[in-house]
């Protein structure tokens, strides 16, 4: 059966024909006729044919589609609200109607994904938590976002715990659809300066990449990668991703404590980072960047001291550097045949059944 074609404006060979019946007619009529008779139906079609499209050109726009309107909503509120912070004018009054528009958006992005309470999580939230461009936290993924109700201590989250201190969930889910993650990618094509490499633009790649994750997730920190988990994909995704990782303000940390996860199905994109335990860590690793660091320090106080010019310095290179990469490349090299990184795989794969839903 062949292909339905589509014409520029939208609307199918089938939709056109259904519009204007005559026109069909008139060709086949044609055929029967005089040259002279050929040449008035001709332009009789051609006059039809004309009007239809102008008839068409001034039909009513389309209608916008739900995510298009929550991004409106988003934008304006954005609009409105930093010039607010950027002049200290932020009084109760701004307070409710950005609580306000929290809650619409909410109501919104709830009605596009149409997701479910998840077992031992709270109730949804918007994932992003401020309009404020001077925020940290400006620009996280759009979409829902839900806690689990217990920390990595076992104490309930979201409150303090023995010690007084608040209780951070263990873990987080966030729902989105993936028309809404594309338009989420456009916009942070170039969120980082040309320095730093910004989230790839393919989907796929962009959930492999360590840059989506600090972006997407609010935290104040950046998150590291370490290695890739062999997790199954369920029957209903069609690309999942997970990794070992930790996150880090300055050096890469010395022990890898999270894992996240990812998955494309049935049109929406499933992302999830939860704590682990026990950790991953190599001491033999980071005894090589101890070494390091320890060279790194020598050589700077014999520069500081005279004992080597400058030239002699410049030559060592960046040490700590090196040794951070060094440091990494035994740890991801490492890492598998260690038995807590089994663990986390078994975590990971438990993690992405609660993000599904399953």
């Amino acid at each position: 059966m062949e292909t339905e074609r589509v014409r520029t404006n939208g609307e199918s060979e089938f939709d056109m024909q259904t519009k204007i019946p005559d026109v069909a007619a008139v060709l086949a009529r044609s055929h029967k006729r005089s040259p002279r008779a050929k040449l008035i139906s001709g332009t009789a079609c051609a006059v039809v044919f004309l009007v239809a499209i102008l008839s068409n050109a001034g039909a009513a726009p389309l209608k916008p589609s739900p995510e298009d309107r929550y991004i409106a909503t988003r934008d304006a509120a954005i609009e409105k609200f930093s010039p607010i912070y950027d002049a200290g004018k932020f009084d109760d009054t701004a307070k409710k109607a950005e609580d306000a528009a929290f809650a619409e958006l909410k109501a919104q992005m709830s009605a596009i994904l149409g997701e479910r309470n998840r077992n031992g999580f709270g109730p949804a939230k918007l994932n992003i938590e401020t309009f404020y461009k001077g925020d940290e936290g400006f620009g996280t993924l759009d979409g829902l976002r839900f806690e689990s109700e217990m920390g990595e201590n076992g104490e309930k989250a979201g409150g303090n715990g023995a010690d007084g201190k608040y209780v951070e969930p263990r873990a987080h889910i966030i729902v989105t659809s993936q028309t809404m993650f594309a338009h989420w990618l456009r916009a942070h094509k170039d969120w980082w300066d040309k320095d730093l490499k910004n989230v790839p633009q393919q989907i796929g790649a962009a959930l492999k990449h360590e840059s989506f994750y600090t972006q997407a997730i609010s935290n104040g920190s950046a998150v590291v990668s370490f290695n890739p988990l062999p997790i199954a994909k369920p029957a209903s995704a069609t690309f999942v991703y997970g990794f070992l990782a930790g996150r880090t303000q300055s050096e890469i940390p010395d022990a890898a404590d999270e894992v996240f996860v990812s998955a494309l199905a049935d049109g929406k994109v499933y992302v999830a980072e939860g704590s682990i335990e026990p950790k991953v860590q190599i001491a033999a690793c980071m005894t090589i960047r101890a070494d390091y660091n320890k060279r790194a320090e020598q050589g700077y106080e014999d520069f500081r001291f005279n004992k080597i010019d400058k030239k002699a310095y410049d030559k060592l290179g960046d040490l700590r550097q090196k040794g951070e990469d060094a440091y990494k490349r035994c740890f991801t090299e490492r890492a598998p045949q260690q038995p807590s990184f089994a663990e986390a795989t078994k975590q990971a794969q438990a993690l992405l059944a609660a993000a599904m839903g399953k």
